[in-house]
């Protein structure tokens, strides 16, 4: 039963002039004008580290950066018997505990290294976590340089 009423607000949310509209506003603005500064957040954070490209998200939930590897990177990969970018994917949540999903499960192109990570924790999380992923590439970049 509360399952029910839950998505019965979801799918008939408040109409104007009904007392819990704009509370219920005021919520679904809050929360979209959050997802928007964390969409720029990540894109702006990614985009200033060495080696990396990023689109800002629009209308998802995750960024795909793209990122150079160095060619020693690369051939670690393959001696580990590894995508280079699954290589890096794990190296990175063994060093700092971040979860990313690498972008050769994605049909990326050949040659190109991508990542797919999600913009949907708290702001803060989110800065705290951008702020280790760039200690730990910086760091990585120079151990294969």
């Amino acid at each position: 039963v509360i399952g029910q009423a839950c998505m019965d607000a979801v799918v008939n949310p408040p109409r104007e002039g009904e007392p819990s509209f704009e509370s219920w506003d005021g919520e679904v603005q809050g929360v979209l004008a959050s997802l928007k500064r964390r969409a720029q957040l990540v894109a702006d954070t990614l985009n200033s580290i060495p080696g990396f490209k990023c689109n800002t998200v629009q209308g998802a939930m995750y960024a795909f950066p793209q990122i150079m590897l160095p060619e020693k990177a690369i051939a670690a990969a393959k001696e580990a018997g590894q995508a280079p970018d699954v290589f890096y994917a794990f190296n990175l949540l063994e060093s700092t505990g971040i979860c990313i999903i690498p972008g050769s499960g994605f049909g990326q192109r050949p040659g190109t290294y991508h990542f797919r990570t999600t913009i949907l924790p708290q702001e803060n999380v989110t800065k705290e976590m951008l702020g280790r992923l760039k200690e730990f590439h910086l760091d990585f970049m120079k151990k294969y340089e």
